[in-house]
């Protein structure tokens, strides 16, 4: 192993163990049977386009600790670039685009990037919105470059090849490895500053969490997650999909891509393997080359982990991670655990069991408080059953958010010795007496009224089991002085137009049986929830409140005398 640590290392490592294999394969459009045709890399081209980049980027003024804009989409540029980027020792500044045009300027200016990497398109919105205008001095187009200044990812390429310098540049562990931005699905989005010691342990840890192997072949939806594979010598497989809409994904085309490649991991968020589970049950599709498929984004609900199960060898299982953009993986289970023992819990209202902390981390759970926790006490961690937030320590954990001191402070606690540092989930829940942990909602999304704290997974796993129920969500809302517990309720597709009350006299009587739920008597009907666009599955309850207060308001008006 070499004397210093730089993630891109991974990459000639397994170029030279594996050279003409496919390291990357993007959809380039189809034949005239209608069948995707794909260009690909091998681990040698990536490894040797990689370098060549990185080369040119040394050259360019992007080198060690230079934080860089990248907005180019899926591609195998994106690829060459990420792994250049790395190699040259500069600092990739990764938001998704699916945020806003406000958020995503306000995150280029928190991030103060030195260059600015990106398609035509990107260029042509930086100029008109500012983006970067106070930091950014070295430009890059990816493709034509049009009026604006600076010099075409092909003329980098060429300077690079021109050069014999040394590629990889020498970073250590704690150097900072790359901006990665969160959501914001729960707040202002935040830049989880990684090092390179951060993605090292993410690598190892999903390694050695499930197994993974050299030679296997990836279908990874969501870009981010794409990274990973040539790093641990799986061939990735890029499918043909818009990656910011996994919930309206054409199921064709994933089933396609995986019996085709054979392909062994399958990444996706739950609403992807929701709308691709659907559609194979109900056609019979199995899909026996599939070791394992991994999801995470947010709580799969077990009726649709069951139905996708079903296209799978009974060995095979859905492993459910969980983990944030700071911290990730934090734990992992398999869905034979789900569907033969936690399941009945979730239903029950006791949370949605996530799994055991992966080898490296620990959990525990601390007191709820929405102010900062200065220093670290072990006398913080409450007992197996309490419910606080979900507090985590190891490797894989940020150290902190860029220029976000705030943030920082409210997300860490550190611990007397000055290195090790605790980092707060932000999430709600439990450990029980087997170390598993519990997830009770975000912390954000707590429903506190007169008669105590509703927490929202525990509610709407309750309500969950009505058959004609596609997912249920937990908001408030204040009224006559008073915050009141409301529960949305999104039907399944074929019972869209069913009759409302009935099914809300049965949800009635569902909530009745537990005294957490019994509380809940106001339920109203949404057609279509508002969700992330990173996963499309995490819900914004905020938007759900606002819209059920208006609902409520105009009701009461239209009672009036």
């Amino acid at each position: 192993m070499p004397d210093f640590e730089n993630i891109a290392a991974y990459l000639p490592e397994m170029a030279g163990n594996q050279p003409h294999k496919p390291a990357v394969s993007f959809p380039a459009g189809r034949d005239v049977n209608s069948r995707v045709k794909y260009t690909h890399y091998t681990f040698g081209q990536l490894d040797r386009e990689s370098d060549w980049i990185a080369r040119g980027l040394v050259k360019s003024g992007i080198g060690r600790g230079v934080r860089t804009a990248l907005m180019v989409k899926p591609s195998l540029e994106f690829f060459a670039l990420t792994f250049a980027i790395f190699k040259a020792g500069a600092v990739p500044v990764l938001i998704d685009p699916g945020i806003g045009i406000k958020n995503l300027k306000k995150c280029i200016t928190q991030a103060e990037p030195e260059a600015f990497i990106g398609i035509p398109q990107a260029h042509v919105a930086r100029l008109a919105l500012g983006w970067g205008r106070k930091t950014v001095r070295i430009l890059i187009t990816v493709g034509k470059r049009l009026f604006w200044k600076g010099i075409t990812l092909d003329q980098v390429r060429s300077m690079g090849k021109a050069s014999s310098a040394q590629p990889m540049a020498k970073t250590k562990e704690d150097e900072p490895a790359a901006i990665l931005f969160t959501s914001g699905s729960t707040g202002p989005p935040r830049g989880a500053l990684y090092t390179h010691g951060n993605f090292t342990a993410q690598v190892e840890s999903i390694r050695n969490t499930y197994h993974i192997e050299p030679g296997e072949i990836d279908l990874p939806t969501f870009p981010l997650f794409a990274l990973f594979g040539p790093a641990l010598g799986m061939a990735i497989v890029i499918p043909d999909m818009d990656p910011t809409r996994p919930a309206h994904v054409d199921p064709e085309k994933i089933i396609e891509a995986i019996e085709d490649f054979g392909i062994t991991n399958m990444f996706g968020s739950p609403a992807l393997i929701n709308r691709v589970g659907r559609y194979g049950h109900d056609r019979g599709i199995k899909l026996p080359t599939l070791r394992r498929v991994i999801a995470a984004g947010a709580p799969m609900p077990p009726a649709v982990l069951e139905r996708f199960c079903t296209m799978l060898s009974p060995e095979t299982q859905v492993h459910t991670g969980y983990g944030a953009t700071e911290a990730m993986p934090v734990s992992s289970i398999g869905s034979h655990e789900i569907l033969n023992d936690t399941r009945h819990e979730t239903d029950s209202g006791k949370g949605v069991c996530v799994g055991r902390p992966v080898d490296g981390m620990e959990a525990c759970v601390i007191p709820i408080t929405d102010d900062p926790i200065e220093a670290w006490n072990n006398s913080l961690k409450l007992r197996p059953g309490e419910v606080g937030e979900i507090t985590v320590k190891g490797p894989v954990a940020t150290r902190s958010y860029y220029k976000d001191e705030h943030g920082t402070r409210l997300t860490k606690i550190h611990e007397q010795n000055g290195k090790d540092f605790w980092h707060r989930m932000g999430d709600l829940g439990t450990l029980d007496e087997k170390g598993r942990i519990w997830f009770y909602g975000r912390k954000f999304h707590r429903v506190i009224t007169p008669s105590g704290t509703h927490f929202t997974i525990p509610c709407e796993g309750v309500f969950n089991t009505h058959p004609k129920v596609f997912r249920t969500a937990l908001t408030g809302v204040m009224a006559d002085g008073k915050m009141e517990p409301i529960l949305c309720v999104e039907l399944e597709a074929r019972w869209k137009n069913a009759h409302q009350d009935t099914i809300r006299q049965e949800l009635l009587e569902i909530g009745a049986r537990f005294n957490h739920t019994k509380g809940i008597v106001t339920i109203l009907f949404h057609h279509g929830f508002p969700v992330d666009i990173r996963h499309n599955a995490k819900i914004y309850r905020d938007r759900l409140g606002v819209w059920a207060s208006r609902k409520l308001a105009g009701e009461n008006k239209r009672q009036e005398p």
